[in-house]
């Protein structure tokens, strides 16, 4: 068995293991000093506005932990400051155990989410058809959770891993040498795979169109060179999906919708701000 096919096969339901393992280790000690057996009942609570995302993870966390949860909003839903989002009833013991890793999962992904759909409704008021992306640039082992909340918050995830596309970049295009060279390699080693080049110039986005790749990536570009190359593209093959990305940010991503069918961002994942979720205890 290969790395990445272990990777593969570890889903989510070990993940959540692995992840209270490592919380939790040999036992909450504090609990175990000065919490009995009795049950209880904890409410999750929202203390910003924002997209609500985690809760089938944090009703997951509890589930392990012994307790039931009535969910009281669904991931994907927009909610405001002071909503209760969760209700999480069983042994005390057991809500406390799960509480700060439940508690990461909603407020982790809800601040992606959040974001996603900022950036979103942004570039929408200027091209209504264009997609909001992910970048691989996630956090090691919680990248299935950030692409799931990205995709929440009304974007698309991208690629998961190097083996859903290829995506020609700089240092593949150093080493054979030219876009185009390139592009026929990889249609010949997969009809199965799109084909995604990123370019640095006008001559090498025009080189990729002509070899008919079947994504191509501005890279770094301003707004203005990204018009010219997105123009010249659409000119040759109108099919060819034109993505935008490097140096892309929530801030800017609206002056390049116009001119781009993707725009990616590594940003929406690896600069998200978490939002603010509380856990308490009522009885």
């Amino acid at each position: 068995m290969t790395a990445g096919t272990a990777v593969k096969e570890l889903t989510a339901m070990d993940l959540f293991d692995l992840y209270l393992q490592e919380d939790i280790g040999e036992g909450d000690i504090t609990s175990q000093a000065l919490v009995d057996d009795r049950d209880g009942l904890a409410i999750i609570t929202s203390q910003q506005k924002g997209v609500l995302a985690g809760m089938e993870e944090a009703v997951e966390v509890f589930r392990r932990t012994g307790c039931q949860c009535i969910t009281l909003a669904k991931d994907g839903e927009q909610v405001t400051d002071g909503q209760k989002v969760l209700e999480v009833r069983g042994p005390l013991k057991g809500i406390l155990a799960g509480e700060r890793l439940a508690l990461n999962f909603i407020m982790r992904m809800s601040g992606i989410a959040t974001l996603t759909d900022q950036v979103v409704v942004s570039c929408r008021k200027v091209n209504p058809n264009v997609i909001i992306a992910a970048t691989r640039k996630t956090t090691p082992g919680f990248r299935r959770f950030e692409k799931k909340a990205v995709r929440l918050g009304g974007g698309d995830p991208h690629r998961f891993g190097l083996d859903d596309a290829f995506l020609i970049k700089d240092n593949h295009l150093t080493v054979v040498g030219s876009v185009f060279r390139a592009v026929r390699k990889a249609q010949a080693h997969s009809f199965g795979k799109k084909v995604e080049v990123e370019v640095e110039t006008l001559e090498q986005a025009q080189e990729a169109a002509r070899a008919s790749a079947d994504i191509i990536m501005l890279d770094n570009m301003t707004p203005p060179q990204a018009k010219e190359c997105y123009v010249a593209i659409k000119a040759i093959d109108q099919k060819i999906t034109v993505e935008v990305s490097g140096g892309i940010s929530p801030k800017n991503a609206k002056g390049y919708a116009m001119y781009a069918d993707v725009i990616s961002m590594g940003a929406l994942t690896h600069s998200a701000s978490a939002s603010s979720f509380s856990l308490h205890i009522v009885e």
